[in-house]
């Protein structure tokens, strides 16, 4: 089993930054893929990035070009380096492992984009 812990959340106003972590334990020999996904309020979990283990990323179009993806060569940690952030990335983001077939999630960290 793989057990995740974000961290890194707060309030910001439009235009800010913030770096979300993920440290993962347990079965990290396995992982295969890390992501980050979030649910905005009122609405369902969405994918945001991922990274695979030879450190290709890949990114949601509301994203991309603002979120950095990236992740320590012993896949213990997963981080989400946020900039230009708007109001609508306001979401509980969420870290997501794949390890041996299975899919592993953070409780989660709130972030809020507002003014």
């Amino acid at each position: 089993q793989v057990q995740l812990v974000e961290s890194g959340g707060g309030l910001v106003q439009p235009g800010g930054s913030l770096r979300l972590s993920c440290a993962a334990s347990g079965a990290i020999h396995d992982i295969t893929t890390l992501n980050w996904f979030r649910q905005p309020p009122g609405k369902e979990r969405e994918w945001v990035a991922t990274i695979t283990t030879d450190a290709t990323t890949y990114y949601a179009d509301a994203v991309k070009g603002r979120f950095t993806i990236s992740s320590d060569n012993t896949k213990t940690w997963v981080f989400l380096q946020m900039e230009s952030l708007e109001v609508g990335d306001t979401a509980v983001y969420y870290c997501r492992a794949r390890s041996a077939g299975y899919y592993y999630w953070g409780q989660g960290t709130q972030v809020t984009v507002s003014s």
